[in-house]
């Protein structure tokens, strides 16, 4: 005669349900995990290029400065993280000591700065502008 017992039950072999489950769960897992070091990553180019053109403006506003220093230094920022294919626009591209007002902006395609795999960011263009008022003499 056996008795039951009400503790212990009969172990049901779960090996194979165990792997089924890791490979449906593996690839969501992943790609939640890649979708996250892209939109990470989108964050420190954006950070990085707001802080180029405010850098690059700040660069220019005071007398004697030209568009190309202000260039070389928005792109010596962005260089730094590895920023590639950016368009600096500094208006007016000729500063004169008439000049009120200068305005960086810095054009980022993250189609070609994409970390992982650009399918996440890959229509994304970031843009980051920066007015500052020059310190010019009138």
């Amino acid at each position: 005669m056996k008795i039951f017992t009400p503790g212990k039950r009969r172990q049901i072999d779960r090996r194979g349900a165990t792997a089924v489950e890791f490979a449906l769960v593996l690839p969501i897992f992943v790609l939640f995990l890649m979708a996250s070091f892209e939109f990470g990553w989108l964050n420190v180019v954006r950070h990085t290029t707001d802080n180029a053109a405010y850098e690059a403006a700040r660069c220019v506003m005071v007398p004697g400065a030209t568009a190309d220093e202000a260039t070389k230094k928005a792109k010596s920022i962005l260089k730094a993280i590895g920023v590639r294919g950016a368009k600096i626009t500094v208006d007016p591209s000729n500063i004169t000591a008439s000049t009120e007002k200068v305005t960086v902006t810095i054009d980022v395609p993250m189609k070609q700065n994409a970390l992982v795999v650009p399918k996440f960011t890959s229509k994304t263009k970031l843009t980051s502008t920066a007015t500052l008022r020059t310190e010019r003499a009138k």
